[in-house]
């Protein structure tokens, strides 16, 4: 066998693989002698055929089949002799060659990762803690969830909930199957699209209304998109929101049974404590693959992230399968979607790098302390505890993040870390950045 390797670009390269014919005579002989045995030709009795017989009846099916056999069997064995490491699947051509049997396989390699300036980056890890006006702010927000509605014989404010039956028409067609009613919203919760509740203001009920509203550029609905609306809409009913006292009640519908105020703060604290502690994870973790994926240079092997955006796109094309819709109808952000994958696939090759570079193992303490954490939260945790035990892929799953998060911790040990000082609801309320 004779290899030969041609680098096309920085990634991509082509091989060429030469079997002597030697070898393939060799091979098709033994194949027909094969299938002489197990196949019935008229006129001779099994086993009796002759090859020239067999060669003209069969010599195109067993040709394709040595030759495909000897793809599959060279080619790892050349990738090996060349020491290269395909990404993805290659594609294979084969040629007429008089003398044996030739194939051209092209493909990308993974690319050289330096990591040589790793321990130059510089990273900001917030910091915070959770406050007792912070306390305050999330007892105020569970009220709010306990809220209950009074109807109220007064024009309609903010906060309200109000209960209407309305009716849309764009470019004179109706585009809301006739007219929706006793539909609710509360003002200023912006359920709506941008202006309708502003529409709803100093109404009572019994009230009708026209208006016109443009929708967003950017809406779902592309026949609706940027156009103006009229809307007719009629008041049925205003109500006020009543929040629920901070008595015994209130306190003990959130599982504390002392019903002491004290107590039920200190497990609202606690509990905010340990979300914070997740976020403030969350974001160093985005901090340090941010700075990973803007300061280590890498070539995508383009076929890697072809295949992530087949992953990150086949969630919308169940969705739509299931709505029985086209895929194509979605009108998805391919160009979002690729810049996504391609992050993807550079963080994953560079955290792999760290972790062979480094000689990072998976802990198994770290591991069960994991799965012990997540099942606390479970009426029977040794259940829980045992289900992730009991089956290799969902434990695999867990091996996979405690190892992620290994690696993230040996980054953080190496690179320069500055504190920053920032408030519970900046980890809470900000969004995530993507990892």
């Amino acid at each position: 066998m004779q290899v030969t390797v041609e680098k096309t670009s920085e990634l991509k390269r082509k091989m060429t693989v030469s079997i002597p014919d030697a070898v393939v005579q060799e091979k098709m002989e033994n194949r027909f002698k094969a299938l002489a045995r197990e196949v019935k030709v008229d006129g001779f009795r099994p086993g009796k055929a002759p090859t020239n017989i067999l060669k003209k009846l069969y010599g195109e099916r067993v040709k394709s089949e040595i030759t495909g056999d000897l793809i599959q069997s060279t080619y790892f064995e050349a990738l090996q002799q060349q020491n290269l490491e395909p990404a993805g699947q290659p594609h294979i051509q084969s040629l007429e060659n008089n003398g044996g049997f030739e194939y051209i396989a092209e493909f990308e390699v993974y690319p050289e990762i330096l990591l040589d300036g790793i321990n130059q980056l510089q990273i900001t890890r917030p910091v915070a803690t959770v406050t007792e006006a912070d306390v305050d702010n999330m007892i105020a927000k569970l009220r709010l969830q306990k809220k209950t509605w009074t109807p109220v014989e007064r024009v309609s404010a903010q906060g309200d909930r109000v209960t209407l039956n309305f009716s849309g028409v764009c470019e004179g067609e109706n585009f809301t199957d006739g007219k929706v009613e006793n539909y609710q919203t509360e003002i200023g919760l912006g359920q709506m699209i941008p202006g309708f509740e502003d529409e709803l203001l100093g109404l009572t009920a019994g009230a009708a209304k026209t208006f016109s509203i443009k929708f967003p550029e950017n809406y779902g609905n592309e026949k609706l998109a940027g156009k103006v609306a009229e809307f007719d809409a009629e008041i049925t009913a205003v109500e006020e929101p009543t929040l629920p006292a901070l008595d015994a009640e209130f306190i003990q519908s959130y599982g504390v049974e002392s019903a002491d105020l004290d107590d039920f703060r200190a497990d609202v604290k606690l509990n905010m404590e340990r979300e914070l502690g997740q976020g403030l994870k969350t974001r160093l973790k985005s901090a340090v693959l941010d700075a990973l994926y803007a300061n280590i240079a890498i070539s995508t092997p383009t076929t890697l992230v072809d295949q992530e955006i087949q992953n990150i796109i086949q969630p919308y094309a169940d969705r739509a399968k299931s709505l029985g819709q086209r895929l194509e109808d979605l009108q998805l952000p391919v160009e979002v979607f690729e810049n996504h994958a391609r992050r993807r696939v550079a963080l994953s090759l560079i955290m792999g790098e760290i972790i062979q570079k480094n000689g990072i193992k998976i802990d198994d303490v770290k591991v069960r302390a994991v799965i012990e954490d997540m099942a606390k939260s479970y009426e029977v945790p040794e259940d829980v505890i045992d289900w992730y035990y009991a089956d290799n892929e969902r434990l695999n799953d867990v091996k996979q993040m405690v190892l992620e998060d290994q690696t993230i911790d040996w980054i953080i040990s190496q690179v320069i870390i500055t504190d920053e000082q920032v408030t519970f609801s900046d980890v809470m309320e900000k969004p995530q950045v993507e990892a």
